[in-house]
């Protein structure tokens, strides 16, 4: 027992073309963002462009510490330093009463405070560094860590497509038993 049904009437006969294998499209870029771009053979960020095949001993590290932390951090701890050989060449410290010990205690910890406060509203920078045509070069900045890894991924991905001869997709998507006519 048949129980597939057919139209009564069959559609308008449409031209049918063949796929044509042999041309390939671009392929999609691993990675875009606006002022970044990372594709098999290039990866553009801010203007330069740097040929995948041509970048080497790609390496990770961390920027240095934000300017204004590093200086209100220092500055804070010197004046409070003054402030306590002053208070000890001036006094006695055993004269000093209990509140004064712990108003001491509570200002020891403002450099920290300021250090933590400072190092949460300006990180420091992940940098991405490489061997560009004999030169360590920085090739990428930024403070996100998501978008850094983001990036660094998109372009290891760029080198191994690279290394392997230039593969459209990676080895583990591709089905080996595809159909081709």
């Amino acid at each position: 027992m048949q129980t597939t049904r057919y139209p009564a009437r069959s559609p308008a006969a449409q031209s049918v073309t063949p796929v044509d294998v042999t041309t390939t499209k671009p392929p999609a870029p691993l990675y875009q963002q606006p002022g970044i771009v990372v594709t098999r053979d290039w990866f553009i960020v801010g203007g330069r462009r740097f040929p995948v095949g041509e970048l080497h001993h790609l390496h990770t590290a961390r920027g240095p510490a934000h300017q204004l932390t590093v200086r209100s951090v220092t500055v804070t701890a010197i004046v409070l330093a003054a402030i306590g050989i002053t208070l000890g060449m001036t006094t006695e410290l055993n004269h000093l009463s209990a509140q004064t010990y712990l108003a001491l205690t509570a200002v020891a910890f403002v450099p920290f405070l300021v250090a933590t406060i400072g190092h949460r509203l300006r990180p420091r920078a992940y940098e991405l560094w490489g061997e560009f045509r004999g030169m360590t070069v920085l090739l990428f900045s930024s403070d996100e860590e998501r978008q850094y890894g983001q990036v660094t991924r998109a372009l290891l991905r760029a080198r191994e497509a690279y290394k392997l001869g230039g593969l459209a997709e990676p080895l583990v998507s591709m089905n080996i038993y595809r159909m081709t006519q």
